[in-house]
């Protein structure tokens, strides 16, 4: 069966996924991009921006494992948008006309609404489900290959309560921000699950992976 993945999320020393105080111009809150910059300094980061240069080492080759393998991605109602983004029609996404997914994506939502097709191969679908059943149905779309588990981290607590990820990649920068949405709450001994690896870098990250035990 096809693995359940979640991919360089960035969580702070105190374990916030995202700041507090999200909104249109603040998608990560009072975080601002702080949690991002060390993959903004990446060759793949750089890519993503459409700039050139940008380092090779660790952190990019973490990152060049985004896309080999996933055949489509479950997603929060908070990282697809702002809160009340539901209320606005036209609301696409924040990744433009050509979002980076390239495969099917569910965003889960209590305000479903028709599919939007966007180029470069990437399908938003909206729907209400539980962990499980959406990720069934994704499974099904992505043909054998993996589902990615994109975040936010309210999402991602959600399937690793329901016991439902096999392989996660979680990035520590070292920052504190003290307020905020934490990844790790109500997840206690969820080390014993899971073979876990660490590597820091030189940009000062230290990237987790965990892998399911008995995959």
């Amino acid at each position: 069966m096809s693995l359940a993945r979640v991919q360089h999320i960035s969580v702070s020393l105190d374990g916030f996924a995202t700041g507090e105080g999200q909104s249109l111009d603040a998608p990560f809150g009072h975080a601002g991009e702080r949690l991002h910059e060390w993959m903004f300094d990446t060759r793949w980061g750089r890519g993503m921006l459409r700039q050139d240069g940008g380092s090779e080492g660790v952190d990019d080759a973490f990152l060049r494992l985004f896309t080999p393998g996933v055949g489509a991605e479950i997603m929060g109602a908070g990282k697809f948008g702002h809160p009340g983004w539901h209320e606005d029609p036209d609301w696409k996404g924040a990744w433009g006309p050509n979002p980076p997914f390239r495969t099917p994506v569910f965003v889960l939502t209590h305000h479903p609404r028709p599919s939007i097709e966007m180029e470069g191969g990437t399908t938003f679908h909206f729907i209400d489900a539980s962990p499980a059943d959406a990720l069934a149905r994704a499974r099904e779309a992505a043909g054998g290959l993996d589902v990615r588990i994109g975040g936010g981290p309210s999402m991602i607590r959600d399937f690793l309560t329901a016991g439902l990820i096999d392989h996660m990649h979680i990035v520590v920068v070292p920052i504190l921000l003290g307020r905020g949405v934490r990844l790790w709450d109500g997840l206690e001994g969820l080390e014993k699950d899971y073979v876990i690896e660490a590597v820091s870098t030189p940009s000062g990250v230290t990237h987790l992976t965990f892998s399911r035990t008995g995959r």
